[in-house]
């Protein structure tokens, strides 16, 4: 039987205690860098020399206050208000999609009416934005608003991806900027410490990786 060896002793390495403390000040080093870093990254704020400000229809009323300053202040020729059917109170609101309320909205705020556009999202059931950024496409195709450049009035952590969508639908045919305003749910320096922080920042750091590396448009028709 001494020929049949069903068991070896081997040599491994294992980690000392200094080894384990320093594993472990390494990954709370790592864990706090991420949870600083990554709503600056997600939340970007980089306009460009626009004449037309795109508002996304689903901001709260406090963001479209802010846009509403954002437009007098670079003195845009109009802004286009996006969204897809209203999802609730649908059957007794006159205002059937986001964009039309947001336009509402932005008219009891001072703007002159000549200078909002509606552009309808049609219902989709996954890549709304997206889907926005195409209906916003041919509507300026079929309208003849020629420009060079538009800014995206977005909200936090989904202004990075907005950006990014918008830019896979137009392409390198415009160019595209955009601007942010925060969340008053949470503070965007400790967006942790709430539960609503937690759902936004993550859910949309996962919905941007999604959009960045997996997914690629199949058809230019929303």
């Amino acid at each position: 039987m001494t020929g049949l060896r069903l068991i070896e002793r081997k040599e491994c390495w294992a980690l000392t205690i200094r080894g384990w403390i320093a594993l472990f000040v390494g990954a709370v080093i790592i864990i706090a860098l991420t949870m600083t870093s990554v709503y600056p990254f997600l939340a970007v704020d980089h306009a460009v020399r626009a004449d037309i400000l795109v508002v996304e229809g689903w901001l709260p009323d406090y963001a479209l206050e802010k846009a509403r300053e954002e437009f007098r202040k670079r003195n845009y020729r109009i802004i286009i208000t996006t969204g897809g059917p209203v999802e609730v109170g649908f059957c007794i609101s006159k205002y059937k999609s986001y964009a039309a309320l947001t336009a509402a909205t932005l008219k009891q705020l001072g703007f002159n009416e000549e200078s909002i556009a509606v552009v309808q999202t049609p219902r989709v059931t996954k890549d709304r934005t997206y889907a926005s950024a195409l209906a916003l496409k041919n509507w300026l195709l079929k309208s003849g608003l020629s420009s060079k450049a538009f800014n995206i009035y977005s909200f936090g952590p989904h202004a990075r991806r907005s950006r990014l969508l918008f830019k896979k639908a137009f392409g390198n045919r415009i160019e595209i900027g955009v601007l942010k305003t925060d969340s008053h749910e949470y503070d965007p320096q400790y967006w942790w410490k709430t539960s609503s922080g937690v759902r936004s920042v993550v859910y949309e750091f996962i919905a941007y990786c999604y959009a960045r590396f997996f997914f690629y448009p199949k058809s230019e028709t929303p």
